[in-house]
């Protein structure tokens, strides 16, 4: 699949912890949208990423965004890992992965010589048009929120 940068990004009406619907047109014209998709709750790397964007949750509402999580867990896997955490914005089940593969992030996964399919750990950031203005690909957690953050910083002052 060719880049989503610059392009409209994919359309999803997605259920949250809470089992509301969760549109990405409803940001459309209000604010920028950071959509991250993540493996699994509650596993290291995911809880590090999640509690790192719990952390400049302040500094992303003051540049006018909204972070959502993407996985493929259900809603009470959300919603334990949201109160355990203290996250402040909304976790979105995709037991299908019909986003994820909407935004090419559901691929061959190889861990321990085992192959499955799974979530490729990725970031991306939609303008209030809903165009895609810079995705974050196979994430390392560790400094990606900060990047992601100067992105967002770079644009709102631009």
């Amino acid at each position: 699949m060719e880049k989503l940068e610059g392009m409209h990004a994919p359309q999803f009406s997605l259920p949250n912890e809470n089992g509301e619907v969760i549109s990405l047109s409803d940001f459309e014209g209000k604010k920028h949208v950071i959509v991250y998709f993540y493996p699994k709750d509650a596993t290291p790397g995911c809880t590090t990423q999640a509690c790192d964007f719990r952390d400049a949750y302040e500094d992303f509402s003051n540049l006018n965004a909204v972070i959502l999580g993407i996985s493929p867990d259900n809603e009470a896997s959300h919603q334990r890992f949201i109160e355990k955490q203290g996250l402040p914005f909304s976790l979105l089940v995709d037991e299908n992965h019909e986003v994820a593969e909407k935004y090419d992030v559901w691929k061959l996964k190889k861990n321990f010589g085992n192959e499955y399919m799974g979530i490729e750990r990725s970031t991306f950031l939609i303008d209030p048009t809903g165009t895609v203005v810079k995705e974050w690909r196979k994430v390392k957690v560790k400094g990606h929120i900060e990047e992601a953050l100067a992105t967002l910083q770079q644009l709102t002052n631009a």
